[in-house]
């Protein structure tokens, strides 16, 4: 197990989870916290997206606004999505019997032009198409056929812009991403923010979009496991779930979710400042 003096997991959370973490980096970077300086970034979906742009050393603030043209051309399912979430309901399936079916599910909507566009998206999105050198970036997927997760960094070569795309492809919402004669499907479908993958870490910060949406005991187990000195877990406060509205998927909700994060960022520094930036100043 690799020791790690910082690590930052980012969680999944559709277009408005982007957006506020995006904004939140970006606050935190304003007021001396950045958080691309960790030694580890593991991403997870729309963590994946934001973990691209942190580990590349690019400024969280390219993601402020939605108006990029090729960066949303895909239109969801709503009626595969409910399909999805009923499988992923069904406390009755064994997790891996799960992912298989919602492999499935996923398989059955491949597209050529949805794969293209998907890909074009997230390229604009994390303006990279090289893995990091300096940072470690985690990048969480699931293989459709099989349900098996797995996790990509830069020796397994596999294209960063493949990796993102497939890491954020829900089923319902984008295509499984074609991978080397496979096809693969969002990370979230592994273990939600995937805070396992933090083992070895001295400081942990784990952000999640969806904290209001879910369940804390399934990362309170993933931290207590990991054992590190220092955690501080962040999800959005009530004016960031306000300005999420109902639906994460919904773009008219990314530049008011982007400043909600921007605003949250102050109260979010002051917890940090103990732990974050003293290993910064330590090193």
């Amino acid at each position: 197990m690799q020791t790690c003096d910082r690590v930052l997991v980012l969680g999944p959370g559709g277009p408005v989870g982007t957006a506020w973490m995006a904004g939140l980096a970006h606050g935190l970077q304003r007021d001396g916290v950045d958080l691309g300086e960790a030694d580890l970034i593991v991403g997870t979906s729309a963590g994946a997206i934001v973990g691209a742009v942190l580990a590349t050393g690019q400024a969280p603030g390219r993601l402020a606004s939605a108006d990029r043209p090729d960066a949303h051309r895909l239109k969801a399912d709503p009626a595969r999505m409910g399909e999805v979430f009923a499988v992923l309901g069904d406390r009755s399936l064994e997790p891996g019997e799960a992912r298989r079916r919602v492999g499935r599910l996923a398989l059955d909507s491949t597209d050529p032009e949805a794969d293209e566009a998907l890909l074009a998206g997230r390229a604009a999105l994390i303006g990279a198409d090289a893995w990091p050198k300096r940072r470690r970036l985690l990048i969480t997927a699931v293989d459709a056929a099989t349900g098996e997760p797995v996790v990509w960094d830069r020796d397994s070569g596999v294209p960063l812009v493949h990796a993102v795309a497939a890491s954020s492809a829900f089923p319902g919402a984008a295509p499984p991403v074609a991978i080397n004669g496979r096809r693969y499907m969002d990370g979230a479908l592994r273990s939600g923010t995937n805070a396992d993958l933090a083992a070895g870490a001295r400081t942990l910060v784990v952000v999640e979009p969806m904290a209001h949406l879910f369940p804390r005991e399934p990362l309170n187990l993933q931290l207590k496991a990991v054992g590190a000195d220092h955690v501080v877990t962040i999800g959005p406060d009530p004016a960031s779930v306000r300005a999420f509205g109902s639906d994460p998927g919904d773009l008219a909700a990314w530049e008011p979710a982007y400043r909600a994060g921007l605003s949250q960022a102050a109260e979010v520094g002051a917890q940090l400042r103990s732990t974050w930036r003293t290993e910064v100043d330590a090193g």
